[in-house]
C-alpha cells in the first residue's frame, strides 16, 4: 500500500511516497519523482510520526549535502525576452502577465512566441501552463517538417500506409504507433539531434509491420538503421535535457 505526502525543504516541496510492506525496519531513499519511505505493516499512527521525524531529519541532511539533486523540484518560470532553442530553431519569448483565468499563447513573426499568463496562480502553475503552451506552439511549428521526414523515411525503407502523424507532449515515451497507423511523437524529441529523431521515426515505422518488439521487429529497425543502438543510448543519457 502506498500513500503520498510532501516535505518542505527550504523553498521547495518534495513529493514523498510512503510504502507499507512486509519488512522489519524503516528505509528511506531518493527516487526519480521524490523521496520513498518504506515502513512495516502494522505501524501505528504514533510510531509512524516517529518514523516521519527520523525521515525528515534524514531528508534535510540529504538536501544539505546534495542540493543539486533537488533542482528538479524547484518551481521554474519563463521570463520575458528569454530564448528557447529547439533543434535548429530559436524562439524569443514575449511574456505578458494579465489578471485573467485562462492562459494563451501564439507564434508571431520572427520566431517570437507570445504567452499571456495569469497572475491569479502561483509560479509553479504558471510554469506548467507555459510549458504546455510552448509544447503545443513549437509542435505546430515543427509538424510540417516532421511529416515530411516521416514520409521520406517510410518511402525509403518501408512503403507502408500511414493514417496520420502527430506531435504532442509525452513524458512517458518518445513515440508510438497505433493499430490504425497513427504515428505519434513527443515534442520532447524535437530537442534531439536529427539522426536521433530519425531513429525514433524508423522505430515507429517498423511497428507498421511488426506491432511488437520481437526479433523480427528489431531486424527491420537494424536493416533501416544499422547504428540504431547509439541513438537509443543518446536518448537514455540525455532524456532530462529534452524538455521545455
Amino acid at each position: 500500500m502506498a500513500q503520498h505526502f510532501e516535505l518542505e525543504l527550504g523553498d521547495i516541496k518534495v513529493p514523498v511516497k510512503v510504502i507499507t510492506e512486509h519488512r522489519g525496519g524503516v528505509r528511506a531513499a531518493t527516487g526519480k519523482h521524490g523521496f520513498i519511505l518504506r515502513i512495516p505493516h502494522g505501524t501505528t499512527k504514533q510510531t509512524f510520526l516517529k518514523h516521519w521525524d527520523w525521515f525528515s531529519d534524514w531528508a534535510r541532511k540529504v538536501h544539505r549535502e546534495q542540493p543539486a539533486i533537488f533542482d528538479r523540484f524547484r518551481p521554474k518560470e519563463y521570463v520575458n525576452g528569454q530564448t528557447l532553442t529547439v533543434g535548429t530553431r530559436t524562439y524569443t519569448l514575449k511574456i505578458i502577465f494579465e489578471d485573467r483565468i485562462s492562459q494563451a499563447g501564439r507564434l508571431l513573426a520572427d520566431g517570437i512566441i507570445e504567452l499571456k499568463l495569469s497572475t491569479k496562480v502561483d509560479a509553479a502553475a504558471r510554469y506548467k501552463s507555459a510549458k504546455t503552451l510552448l509544447s503545443r506552439i513549437v509542435g505546430q511549428d515543427f509538424l510540417p517538417l516532421m511529416i515530411q521526414r516521416v514520409l521520406a523515411l517510410n518511402q525509403q525503407h518501408f512503403q507502408k500506409s500511414i493514417n496520420s502523424v502527430n506531435l504532442k507532449y509525452n513524458a512517458s515515451n518518445w513515440g508510438s504507433c497505433s493499430g490504425k497507423a497513427n504515428l505519434n511523437f513527443s515534442t520532447r524529441l524535437l530537442f534531439a539531434p536529427q539522426e536521433v529523431i530519425d531513429y525514433v521515426i524508423i522505430h515507429e515505422l517498423a511497428h507498421l509491420t511488426e506491432m511488437n518488439h520481437s526479433d523480427r521487429f528489431w531486424n527491420l529497425v537494424e536493416k533501416a538503421m544499422p547504428d540504431y543502438g547509439q541513438h537509443e543510448r543518446w536518448l537514455k543519457l540525455n532524456s532530462k535535457a529534452c524538455d521545455f
